[in-house]
């Protein structure tokens, strides 16, 4: 590869080799690839594999197992204020030992969290595949099936993580690891996205990836696992047809379609789509709560339905013109190109100001 080249990781964080290191505030100075010999924990780290403003994710190695695992390091103290880190820290802490909990196929295995001097991090299982934000463009949307399919996955992953107690808070495509050769799926981050709840940045942003939350999370109520069910069935109309149900250049206008306008119909944007599947979409995204699936179980039932019923033939895919052109401060994970396939990476929680519209990271 080119020495100007962009790799996979600094493609997927939105970082040239040229602007890597300035463009992160954590305090490390090791190019990416770079091997070190520090530790953390019973750790040993390697490779910088990725990087953005929050975090940078490591290749490291269990000494006491001699286990490959992916360490990802936070810098929360340039993320919240003085008087909000000590909770934020406990928190963090609380929620990994939570997630180290879940053991499921289709969730990436937290193995381990700690603390190093101003820095937090979380170790987790290493694994191969590509971000389902690789699948979100037109033009490259994965098959119908194959989008079901996975769709009842997550679903199951949910309700297992939900009936431990255990809700992930930040469903969108480039927090799900798909490896399609060995039909691997990994939804990752667990125990990071809740550090946010109840807490402000220094510059008074809330924690969360906007265009996939659900309206209850928007308005800062009390989530449970409805919530992430919401965030679900925004991933999935965005597989199916490139586009999301909810989109504008202007933050106060997002917000108020999430909250108050039914998102449309998917067979909008692919009028092949047969209506089982509009129905299940219509389902998960209801503004209500209590008018959604009641668990992850039951959608993924419904998916489950759909396949048998009216997805036995693939329908035809869409005109690549078809689906609009999405704002990337809204939809962030809509920034790769195909390239040959990476680990766990780097994504920060995205940060969302009150009025106007999310920078891209």
């Amino acid at each position: 590869m080119a020495a100007d080249k962009p790799s996979f990781w600094q493609r997927l964080l939105g970082r040239s080799p040229a602007h890597a290191s300035e463009a992160s505030t954590l305090p490390l100075t090791q190019p990416l690839g770079a091997d070190t010999t520090d530790a953390l924990g019973g750790h040993t780290l390697g490779a910088e594999i990725g990087r953005g403003a929050m975090a940078v994710v490591y290749k490291a190695t269990q000494r006491d197992t001699g286990r490959q695992i992916a360490i990802k390091r936070l810098a929360l103290q340039r993320e919240f204020s003085a008087e909000d880190l000590a909770d934020v820290r406990e928190r963090f802490m609380r929620e990994a030992q939570a997630a180290r909990r879940l053991e499921h196929p289709d969730i990436l295995q937290v193995v381990d969290a700690g603390q190093d001097g101003g820095d937090t991090w979380i170790a987790m299982e290493y694994v191969q595949g590509r971000d389902l934000s690789q699948f979100t463009r037109p033009g490259q949307l994965l098959p119908v099936r194959e989008v079901v399919q996975l769709g009842a996955r997550l679903a199951r992953a949910l309700d297992y993580a939900h009936r431990q107690g255990v809700v992930h808070r930040d469903i969108k495509p480039a927090n799900v690891m798909l490896d399609r050769v060995n039909g691997g799926l990994k939804l990752m981050d667990f125990g990071i996205a809740r550090i946010g709840d109840g807490s402000r940045t220094r510059t008074g942003l809330v924690l969360g990836t906007p265009s996939f939350m659900s309206p209850e999370q928007l308005a800062g109520l009390k989530v449970d696992g409805r919530s992430d069910l919401y965030s679900l069935g925004v991933l999935l109309y965005q597989l199916l047809c490139g586009v999301l149900p909810h989109h504008s250049d202007s933050m106060a206008r997002l917000m108020q379609q999430i909250a108050t306008e039914p998102a449309p119909d998917i067979r909008v944007q692919r009028p092949e789509l047969p209506e089982s599947l509009a129905l299940v979409l219509a389902l998960a995204l209801e503004k209500r709560p209590e008018l959604r699936y009641a668990s992850g179980e039951q959608m993924a039932r419904d998916l489950d339905a759909v396949l048998v019923m009216d997805l036995q033939q693939e329908p035809a895919p869409p005109p690549v013109d078809l689906a609009l052109e999405i704002d990337p401060a809204f939809a962030q994970t809509l920034r790769l190109s195909p390239e040959p396939a990476g680990q766990n990476r780097a994504s920060p929680t995205a940060s969302a100001p009150s009025s106007d519209p999310p920078a891209s990271p």
